[in-house]
């Protein structure tokens, strides 16, 4: 890999532990790295905070920022910190310090990007965090249970749905994106999709209207990382192909240049090829999970493939 002072533009798109897998890897190879960051949660200390003072939910900002502290002790130790939640019998229970600090910024400051990157200064974080837009957000998915077809609207109800999700859109439905999310993407090397949970952290990039212009037409080149296995409620029973045809359905037209699988997960090469294929892409497949065969990606495994996705000569 290269050194930490060298490396592409990459900027990596999802929310959550998908996206902090994928920028624990790649903070290992590039130092030009921005995360755009879903801002839909409803659920635990970030949808309390939104509920009650009307902010982006701050968590997988949090979570983001958390995976982009360095190995040394002062990156581990700030962490740990921002990702510590309070358990007590009051009202600060279950809420994550980092939250609390963001949130205090954003007040302070008035304005998300720039506290945003005062809480990277303080955690020594190897790249900076967006959100992917301006205003929080609301998912509003079309689910099929039994023939039958309803609405659900929010990030943890279309999570926990006992239903299949079809699809999804977002409330306000064209919300106004973040400045410096668009200016990342077009000024990147690579655009990094995934993995992450499909419906609520890696496709409402592509709902954004203007974000998902600039993914668009940016010269970037994309790579789709998919999952090691379904997220449940979401996907039950995708296949690793169907995960890429949901992603042509929300983002007709949109080109795929590189679609990133772990070996163990593929059980139809041929169909998934076809599914990269019809994306204008190629597939790569490499052993990047875990060795205990737990659904989780091996950072330097991951890293190390992306590395050299990243500079083959093509």
């Amino acid at each position: 890999m290269l050194p930490a002072n060298e490396g592409p533009s990459v900027v990596a798109l999802g929310g959550g532990h998908g996206l902090y897998a994928s920028l624990s890897a790649l903070r290992r190879v590039t130092s030009e790295l921005t995360a755009v960051v879903t801002v839909a949660d409803d659920g635990g200390s970030s949808g309390r905070l939104r509920r009650e003072l009307g902010v982006l939910p701050p968590g997988d900002l949090r979570m983001a920022l958390a995976a982009l502290c360095g190995d040394d002790e002062w990156g581990r130790t700030w962490s740990k910190v921002v990702q510590h939640r309070f358990r007590s019998e009051g009202e600060l229970h279950g809420h994550a310090v980092g939250n609390l600090l963001i949130v205090a910024l954003w007040e302070l400051l008035d304005d998300p990007v720039a506290a945003l990157d005062w809480v990277g200064r303080l955690l020594g974080a190897h790249g900076r965090v967006l959100p992917m837009a301006s205003v929080p957000l609301d998912i509003v998915a079309e689910v099929e249970l039994d023939g039958e077809v309803t609405i659900v609207r929010g990030q943890v109800a279309c999570a926990v749905t006992p239903g299949r999700v079809r699809a999804i859109s977002l409330v306000p439905p064209d919300p106004p994106a973040s400045p410096e999310a668009i200016e990342a993407v077009h000024a990147a090397d690579w655009v990094v999709f995934g993995p992450g949970s499909w419906f609520t952290s890696v496709l409402p990039h592509l709902k954004v209207p203007r974000l998902a212009e600039a993914l668009h037409t940016t010269r970037a080149k994309r790579l789709v990382a998919l999952n090691l296995a379904p997220q449940p409620g979401e996907t039950d029973g995708f296949s690793p192909q169907k995960h890429l045809e949901v992603l042509r359905q929300h983002a007709p037209g949109l080109a795929i240049d590189v679609v990133l699988a772990d070996t163990r997960v593929v059980d139809d090469r041929e169909e998934l090829e076809k599914a990269t294929v019809a994306l204008g892409g190629r597939l790569v497949t490499a052993d990047v999970a875990m060795a205990d065969g737990s659904p989780r990606h091996d950072t330097q495994r991951l890293a190390s493939v992306l590395d050299e996705i990243f500079h083959e000569k093509r």
